[in-house]
């Protein structure tokens, strides 16, 4: 039988509601970084010169290793690059 979810993956790893939100927090700057690279046609290595990283920061985040990632650090990252990901609508 197949089951058909809504949200976030994270809210099925029965993880305290506050880290299932900072989980998706950090997938949601990961991905934004991803989709900044491919939109610009961007290296690894020239996105991490654009926000102030070794290039193997970058890598990380392409392969997905989310738990060496602070948010603040990810926000840092994408506010170098003119990127605001988590604006909040009213």
């Amino acid at each position: 039988m197949s089951h058909l979810t809504k949200g976030s993956v994270f809210d099925y790893l029965e993880l305290e509601p506050g880290e299932a939100e900072q989980l998706k927090i950090k997938a949601a700057l990961f991905d934004t970084i991803i989709d900044y690279m491919k939109k610009n046609n961007l290296t690894q290595q020239r996105t991490a010169d654009v926000m102030g990283v070794q290039r193997s920061r970058i890598g990380d985040i392409c392969r997905g290793k989310i738990t060496g990632f602070s948010i603040d650090s990810l926000v840092a990252m994408t506010a170098r690059a003119g990127l605001h990901p988590l604006q909040v609508a009213a």
